[in-house]
């Protein structure tokens, strides 16, 4: 989610506006100046949409030198609606960012499923895996350093497919904090805290369905 004061003008004439575009092509577009800025520059983005059936614009500025790339739009696919509300949030946990790059390189990920608990007592919050060296847990306490905020209701256990999670870590580098809730049906949001170069902050939010109930006797 990008906040439109992140940007130094923002206009949009529709209520909303939805369409899909390639994001490979859209990443090219975005480092023809390459990954990195020269010392002393920076790049320049002006986004042009003129409506349906048009490119996506995409006016890039760098050094004086002007590239516009036309991206073709396309028709969106149907999203795919959790129907995760705030109103219906069971357990939440803000955590330093740190704490979650720790795990994910603690545990051991030939794991098929990562196990969250999340309680109001111990273990508080703890992130166990099951893989081919055995069973591996990481426990944060509710007093922890690295816990920002902890608003635990009731005790919930649910394991998410790793493969479905994994594609979170790369805006997790990027993030300093990161919100983790739950609702009743055991639906997983993280979202991630990104500060820009210039203290702005967006997010980035991953939303993920419980792989399978678990058992009294799994626990």
């Amino acid at each position: 989610l990008l906040q439109a004061e992140i940007f130094q003008e923002f206009a949009v004439q529709e209520e909303s506006v939805t369409f899909r575009i390639n994001l490979s092509v859209l990443l090219d577009c975005l480092t023809i100046f390459g990954t990195s800025s020269l010392p002393g520059t920076s790049t320049a983005l002006r986004m042009c949409y003129r409506g349906y059936g048009y490119p996506l614009m995409l006016f890039l500025e760098e050094g004086g030198v002007v590239t516009v790339c036309k991206i073709n739009t396309q028709e969106p696919d149907e999203l795919l609606d959790f129907d995760f509300c705030s109103t219906k949030v069971v357990n939440k946990i803000i955590l330093q960012s740190e704490g979650l790059r720790e795990a994910f390189a603690e545990l051991d990920m030939t794991s098929e499923v990562l196990q969250i608990t999340m309680s109001p007592d111990k273990p508080y919050f703890r992130l166990s895996t099951f893989g081919n060296a055995g069973s591996a847990h990481l426990d944060y306490p509710k007093d922890s350093d690295l816990m920002e905020a902890f608003h635990c209701n009731q005790t919930q256990t649910n394991r998410y497919k790793i493969s479905l999670l994994k594609p979170s870590t790369k805006a997790l580098a990027l993030s300093c904090k990161v919100s983790i809730r739950t609702d009743a049906q055991g639906f997983l949001s993280l979202q991630y805290m990104i500060r820009n170069e210039d203290g702005q902050i967006c997010f980035v939010e991953y939303y993920c369905c419980p792989d399978e109930d678990i058992t009294e006797a799994e626990l």
